[in-house]
């Protein structure tokens, strides 16, 4: 099992950590909604749970949930801009859809 970061969403990950001056690194998790059945959720992690897993890459904690990590695996977490927008992307080998919207997609 593995999740990984790409150096551009590293680099925003630690510059968002050392902006709020705390936390070990970021949560990933999966959330049930939108339309086509789940959403991709990062926040902060101040904690490390037992039941976590925790993925280290470029120096950046990426602390995953058991019940999102059977849909996370494999997935790389990069950051861009495109055009007004910036933001993190998840590049999923798990995705099998996503919605028009691009904000939910199914396994």
């Amino acid at each position: 099992m593995s999740i990984t970061v790409t150096e551009p969403a590293a680099e925003r990950i630690h510059n968002f950590l050392d902006k709020r001056g705390k936390g070990v690194g970021v949560r990933l998790a999966v959330r049930t909604t939108g339309c086509s059945g789940m959403a991709y959720v990062v926040e902060f992690a101040d904690d490390i749970e037992d039941t976590d897993t925790v993925f280290e890459d470029r120096g950046v904690k990426l602390v995953v949930n058991p019940k999102s990590l059977v849909y996370l695996d494999g997935t790389e977490l990069d950051f861009g801009k495109e055009g007004l927008n910036e933001g993190f992307k998840f590049n999923n080998p798990n995705e099998k859809a996503r919605c028009g919207c691009g904000e939910s997609f199914s396994i």
